[in-house]
């Protein structure tokens, strides 16, 4: 079994990182695992006629650290540390992996293909080319997963309608 005692699990607060989320909590309960939430900010670019202003307004950071602040493992015996980096969004997920020393990246992916994904690039595919440890990727929301598979479940035991004759 693969020892995990850190987990990173990287969000962008969408629904597929939400999904992501509950999943690392699971993991970091059953493993007894710290878990480490990161949120990264991209770096804006103003541009001036006197030149280029690299900035981060400080009311996005805020809505940053209050939604970091709202997310809450399912078990309160998991140990939780939130994280705002900025930059490129798949080289600080590596980084703070490695710094961490982090034994699982936990995320969502939006799961794009073809000229979307080559246009737009791959946060979740950047980071499982370049990351020091397994990454597991999220696609499809748990609660969405979980109604498919109990109406699968449903049909499957269904009982046959009785055939008036």
């Amino acid at each position: 079994m693969l020892p995990i005692k850190t987990i990173l699990h990287a969000t962008d607060f969408s629904g597929r990182s939400h999904s992501a989320f509950r999943l690392a909590c699971a993991l970091a309960r059953d493993y007894k695992a710290r878990l480490i939430v990161l949120h990264i900010l991209p770096t804006p670019v103003v541009g001036y006629p006197e030149g280029i202003i690299l900035t981060q307004p400080e009311e996005y950071r805020a809505e940053a650290r209050t939604k970091l602040q709202q997310m809450q493992p399912t078990d309160p015996s998991i140990a939780l540390e939130r994280m705002l980096g900025d930059g490129d969004a798949a080289t600080t997920i590596v980084d703070t992996a490695k710094d961490k020393a982090c034994d699982l990246i936990v995320m969502g992916t939006h799961g794009w293909g073809g000229l979307t994904r080559l246009l737009m690039g791959s946060v979740a595919e950047a980071v499982v080319r370049r990351a020091p440890c397994p990454v597991l990727t999220v696609k499809t929301p748990f609660a969405q997963a979980e109604h498919v598979a109990t109406e699968n479940q449903a049909a499957e035991h269904k009982m046959p309608e009785p055939v008036a004759v």
